[in-house]
């Protein structure tokens, strides 16, 4: 038994004008998991996640996180109960370095304002736990380079390490492999495995390789709704699901 989900939603809905976007959803995710959420473009996911994590208010239904109702939470309520989030487009300060993004994304839990000298002294605390960021996404090398200069690997890996900095127990991830090379995929597929359980992941991934290699189940949404859900077993031989996304695969 897995005991109540960390995140849960019930009938969830948003509609812009006379398009639905998510219809009626019900959606659970258990502590430690990862778990993908596929399906073709224009399926939904990504207002699933603006709902998730809050940009977007539902036109009905229930987000249940930890036990508590969410439902309608703004996103700095929603960041500061524990749900991180990385996007799809690079969310970061390409002008500052490494550490400094990090650094800005930790501060956010902290009362410590850079504008007085003294809380400047006593906040030496925060780039210590910047670097271990840093450490633990393999970006220790690249503290001090400015972000645009990174790779593009190395600013998803950049955008990751901006959403642990925050300690979130639950990490919604946006197309991290997009756009990237096999050798980045297969980085940021090593850092996902690292960072799961005790933290859980909800993952968008477009690439079918990456959900089936790493997921512990999977949600296909389709026009806003789910077709289906389960084991990547039983999602890779759903008829359902090959003929609407998979083709076959």
């Amino acid at each position: 038994m897995e005991g109540q989900p960390i995140l849960q939603t019930e009938k969830l809905s948003k509609h812009f004008g006379a398009l639905t976007a998510v219809h009626e959803v019900d959606f659970e995710v258990h502590q430690g998991k990862i778990h993908s959420i596929i399906g073709p473009n224009g399926a939904g996911k990504t207002t699933f996640f603006n709902l998730l994590t809050g940009f977007v208010p539902p036109t009905s239904g229930h987000i249940v996180y930890n036990g508590e109702e969410i439902t309608g939470f703004p996103p700095h309520q929603i960041s500061q109960l524990g749900i991180g989030r990385s996007f799809q487009i690079f969310n970061i300060f390409p002008e500052l370095s490494a550490l400094e993004n990090v650094r800005i994304a930790i501060q956010s839990r902290t009362k410590i304002n850079y504008r007085f000298w003294g809380s400047l002294r006593k906040s030496g605390f925060l780039e210590e736990k910047a670097k271990e960021v840093l450490l633990r996404i393999g970006l220790n090398e690249k503290e001090k380079v400015v972000a645009r200069n990174l790779s593009s690997g190395e600013k998803r890996l950049l955008d990751i390490g901006i959403g642990l900095a925050t300690e979130p127990r639950l990490l919604l991830l946006d197309e991290p492999t997009s756009g990237l090379a096999g050798h980045e995929i297969s980085t940021i597929i090593r850092l996902i495995r690292t960072i799961a359980n005790p933290m859980t992941i909800i993952l968008i991934e477009h690439n079918i390789d990456v959900v089936l290699n790493i997921s512990n189940r999977i949600t296909v949404l389709n026009q806003g709704s789910v077709i289906a859900e389960g084991f990547p077993a039983e999602i890779q031989n759903n008829a359902t699901v090959q003929e609407v996304y998979l083709g076959g695969y």
